[in-house]
């Protein structure tokens, strides 16, 4: 009877550890799940960014080519002081301009890095989990393997015990 109970509590005692596992998986999956929609909002981050850029260098080729229309209609017409200043203005106008879009490309640029940077950690924290998962399926199999050699030898015990 002692090797029964001996029995009866191994197996308690690996469902108990296969429950455990299981639950492990679980929560493995779901903040494998977790990590997949934050990255997936990542990039979509990194898009809106990146477009974001490519209008930003556009508005400053714009810019740029105001400047330098204004830099030669200034040249044209330096023997009109009135005329001269107006475009002077509009220069320096057009040079802020270009330094502050300018500025906010430095700016998207950083923050697109940035984000570029998250992304990778994140992807490289589902690859973690996942191994993790992958490890854990492993050892629920293995020990739903012995649970089922277990159940076998109890059942083998009690045919014998049965036959005595």
């Amino acid at each position: 009877m002692a090797g029964l109970e001996g029995i009866k509590q191994k197996m308690n005692t690996l469902r108990l550890e296969q429950e455990q596992a299981q639950a492990k998986v679980e929560e493995l999956q779901q903040k494998v799940k977790t990590l997949e929609q934050e990255n997936l909002a990542k990039e979509q981050e990194i898009t809106s960014l990146s477009h974001k850029n490519q209008l930003l260098e556009t508005e400053v080729d714009k810019l740029e080519g105001g400047i330098k229309e204004a830099k030669a209609a200034a040249e044209e017409s330096s023997q009109h002081g009135a005329q001269n200043e107006t475009l002077q203005r509009r220069l320096h106008l057009l040079e802020e301009e270009a330094e502050e879009a300018d500025k906010s490309i430095r700016e998207t640029n950083e923050k697109l890095r940035l984000t570029d940077v998250k992304a990778g950690h994140y992807e490289r924290k589902v690859q973690a989990l996942e191994n993790t998962v992958t490890s854990w399926e492993t050892k629920y199999e293995e020990m739903a393997k012995k649970y089922a050699d277990v159940q076998k030898e109890l059942e083998d015990f009690q045919r014998e015990i049965g036959n005595i």
